[in-house]
């Protein structure tokens, strides 16, 4: 996939993710559809990510992004249920990828 494709995905996601976050709590029907496509547009960025070359630290940083990701479509799913465990899984996902954006740049040095 295309760089500049891959940050078009990423950065749409992050804002459907906020959004569908963000309008659940005003009950609107909408927001889980937007969060669970953000999850998916993410998701999708985390597994379509390059490994080939990556090193051992860095492919375990990627899978723990992919897991990520796999906790937000299953918050989406809680959403649709009208569950509030979605908090948790999005909380777990948010500090599995706020850790791995610190020690991702930690290591490469930028």
């Amino acid at each position: 996939m295309n760089l500049t494709i891959r940050t078009i995905l990423f950065n749409l996601s992050g804002i459907l993710l906020l959004a569908g976050a963000i309008l659940y709590l005003t009950k609107l029907a909408l927001a889980p559809y937007l969060f669970a496509v953000g999850a998916a547009g993410l998701t999708v960025f985390y597994l379509t990510y390059p490994v080939g070359n990556l090193d051992f630290r860095h492919k375990r940083l990627h899978r723990m992004n992919v897991l990520a990701g796999g906790l937000m479509v299953a918050a989406s799913a809680l959403m649709f249920r009208g569950r509030n465990e979605w908090i948790l899984c999005l909380t777990i996902s948010a500090i599995l990828q706020v850790y791995t954006s610190f020690v991702w740049k930690q290591k490469t040095g930028g």
